[in-house]
């Protein structure tokens, strides 16, 4: 029994692992706050807590509900796809005008900035259609083919996504030195918008 718990683990975290690494708007996100080493842990604790719930939904089986409803997920992709592609206009604006002396401003962040940045993030999870997609369908049926293991299923998916996230959002400290040249940050600025735009672009088209 404890070797079919760790093995159905073990599946779920690679499964979850796949799902999340691929360059997105969430993890472009993760990436330059914690580049910036800006409200890092709140941004990662959302991410995480936030799949961990999603995922949680999927293997009760919420997914079986949500696909009996596909306005809502019409719904929230008009949203977030605009949500996400005003905020890569604000970052294809930040390269074309970028702020004098902006490379890597990491002091002095305001209690209102902070309150910015996590309300961005709360957006950009729960208004990107994907993130339901991924976790509460496709995890969530995957799971249900464990049976009795779905939950060790769930729990080893919501466990690489707190891996996942806490490596992003720490880990991008170690760029800081190659992202202190106001260059680099305008390139990264660059990536992120052509990301926003583009998945933006095509929730709105799916939708």
């Amino acid at each position: 029994m404890t070797h079919g718990i760790t093995t159905a683990a073990l599946a779920g975290f690679g499964t979850g692992l796949s799902l999340i690494v691929a360059i997105g708007a969430q993890n472009a996100f993760v990436l330059r706050q914690g580049v910036r080493r800006h409200a890092v842990l709140a941004v990662v604790a959302i991410c995480a807590l936030s799949d961990a719930a999603l995922i949680a939904l999927g293997v009760a089986g919420v997914g079986a509900f949500v696909t009996a409803w596909p306005a809502a997920l019409t719904a929230v992709g008009l949203a977030g796809g605009t949500f996400l592609i005003c905020y890569g206009v604000m970052a294809a604006r930040r390269v074309l005008r970028p702020v004098a002396g902006a490379a890597l401003d990491t002091d002095g962040a305001t209690a209102a900035s902070r309150r910015r940045a996590v309300l961005t993030c709360l957006a950009m999870t729960w208004l990107n259609p994907h993130v339901y997609l991924d976790t509460v369908l496709l995890l969530g049926s995957l799971a249900a083919d464990r049976g009795d293991l779905r939950w060790a299923f769930g729990i080893g998916a919501g466990l690489a996504s707190l891996i996942w996230f806490t490596t992003l959002g720490y880990g991008a400290r170690l760029l800081s030195g190659l992202l202190s040249r106001p260059r680099a940050w305008r390139v990264l600025d660059g990536l992120v918008a052509a990301t926003m735009v583009t998945m933006g672009g095509m929730l709105v088209a799916r939708a």
